[in-house]
């Protein structure tokens, strides 16, 4: 579809909107017939982009929301591009696909996926809002929408420990600043608090006593975690005045209902009120360069909900951010390195790549308490016995019209060698990622003897013999590194070798945040850049 006919074919956008209705959606002949049925908005047209821009920010997961929202408040003119779609709140439209029933919603630009069961799921070609990129030895799990991350993750947010973190950072990063300015600040802009005790003893939360009673019976006190959801919505849901959302298990494919206070409906937001951002979904940057004035060039491919290319254009800007995340800003770097393109990067770029350690954990024959459970994780542990500490999370089981006895875990392991590198392929103009084949072994065998320890006390199965395995590492939901502070750039972002350009994201992470989900590490990191970038930048 040319960018003439996307344009025509929107105007029929309002009038789409006003017919929705489960009847239209069961009648829509053709995948994209159905999705401007299920949801309109995705098609609305997105203007060009200003061919010139004082600042860009590829990307708008967390590195990208808060650096767009400081410079939007610093009253600097800033573009936002963003590959995947805009997706609407509705407290009572299902604008997302969910785990186990998905379709071209729920998985950016590919017609197969493969969940943690090791099932095989097949639907149309769309521009969902989860990218599985899938590498020889490792799938990664990255948002592709408005919010990034924000919009896919379980929501949960934790500073690492302090030892952890000196480890990963060493010098470059000091604990104590973060500790006191930076952490504090993005609580404070997110909302952070954990579970209120009311919700804990609703029936969706059954899994969540049931997890505690477990890992209390092997001797584990479990320590509440803080979350970005809006507990009031969760509420209404509870209370039948909301569509179920984050009661049913949704989370992976997104909220519809705004249950998860994404950045949509934060720092986005906010950085758009100013007058001084806008954000352009749909706009899937392919490279990166600089011209004879030194003002970096972005080269777009601009498509609609299906892939199809509307437009191709260049960008320019004075200053440029990083913020695609580990697999989108690494590999626009190492392209642009390779190509000569932006040949003054250095050789870090492409290294230091981990999973943070990742594995699904599950135990079966447990004890049911309600049919559903909720997304929202409740409590974590933690171990050094076993070999890399271990830290295992609340999580909830498939998305599924039953409790099928499953009890999950989110684990993460703390280790400072498993790494690896990306590659370009001039052949193919692409990049891989040289993951080794169990990468993870030794944060798989302490997990999973972390697991045993568990089961054996509170009389529970490890895994589902022959269908789902009890510690799962072929997956990661936590992609870190490629272009590292203190390697590839400076204790700041600043991307060395070249000024005015910078990494906001998880790219500039040693591989792991210290056996807790990266989240809010990246995003008091992106706040402290980017502070010291506009005091000495601009």
């Amino acid at each position: 579809m040319k960018r003439r006919d996307f344009l025509k074919a929107s105007a029929a956008t309002g009038a789409a909107a006003a017919l929705y209705s489960p009847i239209h959606e069961a009648s829509a002949a053709t995948p994209e017939e159905k999705y401007r049925t299920q949801v309109p908005e995705l098609f609305a047209p997105v203007s060009r982009p200003p061919a010139f821009t004082q600042a860009v920010v590829i990307g708008s997961g967390f590195g990208g929301a808060i650096s767009a929202f400081r410079l939007a408040q610093a009253g600097i003119q800033t573009t936002v591009l963003e590959r995947g779609c805009r997706w609407p709140i509705d407290p009572w439209r299902k604008i997302h696909a969910t785990d186990f029933f998905p379709d071209g919603r729920a998985f950016w630009h590919r017609t197969s996926a493969k969940h943690l069961t090791g099932l095989t799921m097949n639907f149309d070609k769309f521009g969902g809002i989860l990218d599985v990129t899938e590498y020889e030895n490792i799938d990664v799990w990255r948002g592709a929408c408005v919010g990034g991350g924000s919009k896919v993750f379980t929501g949960v947010m934790i500073q690492p420990d302090k030892s952890y973190f000196q480890t990963i950072f060493g010098n470059v990063v000091n604990y104590d600043e973060m500790n006191n300015i930076y952490y504090p600040r993005v609580r404070q802009m997110l909302k952070l608090s954990p579970l209120p005790k009311d919700l804990y003893y609703k029936p969706s939360f059954g899994h969540s006593r049931v997890w505690d009673k477990q890992v209390k019976l092997a001797g584990y006190t479990p320590q509440p975690i803080d979350g970005i959801w809006n507990w009031d919505v969760v509420r209404k849901e509870c209370h039948f005045r909301s569509r179920p959302s984050a009661t049913l298990g949704e989370s992976n494919h997104g909220n519809s209902n705004g249950a998860k206070f994404d950045l949509t409906q934060n720092y986005l937001k906010y950085a758009e009120e100013t007058g001084y951002t806008t954000i352009y979904p749909g706009m899937q940057v392919k490279g990166i360069g600089q011209d004879a004035n030194g003002h970096y060039l972005v080269d777009i491919k601009q498509i609609d909900p299906m892939g199809e290319v509307i437009d191709e254009y260049t960008l320019a800007c004075e200053y440029l951010f990083m913020a695609a995340g580990s697999i989108g800003s690494t590999e626009l770097l190492l392209r642009a390195r390779e190509l000569g393109d932006l040949p003054d990067l250095n050789e870090f770029i492409g290294e230091g790549w981990g999973t943070n350690g990742d594995t699904a954990v599950v135990r079966t024959a447990s004890e049911l308490q309600g049919l559903y459970q909720a997304s929202p994780s409740a409590g974590k542990i933690h171990d050094t016995r076993f070999g890399p500490p271990i830290t295992m999370e609340n999580w909830y089981a498939l998305h599924v019209p039953v409790n099928l006895s499953a009890i999950g875990s989110l684990g993460m392991g703390f280790d400072m060698t498993n790494r690896c590198r990306f590659q370009y392929n001039a052949s193919t103009d692409s990049s891989t990622l040289l993951w080794p084949r169990n990468g993870n072994a030794d944060v798989v065998a302490a997990t999973r003897a972390m697991n045993n320890r568990i089961c054996d006390a509170s009389l529970t199965l490890p895994g589902l013999v022959g269908i789902v395995p009890d510690v799962n590492d072929s997956f990661t939901a936590h992609p870190l590194g490629g272009a590292i502070l203190g390697q590839a750039a400076d204790a700041h972002g600043r991307i060395k070798g070249y000024n005015k350009l910078y990494v906001m994201d998880g790219a500039m992470v040693n591989g792991s945040t210290g056996a807790v989900n990266p989240s809010l590490t990246i995003s008091a990191l992106a706040e402290r850049n980017i502070a010291h970038i506009l005091q000495n930048d601009f």
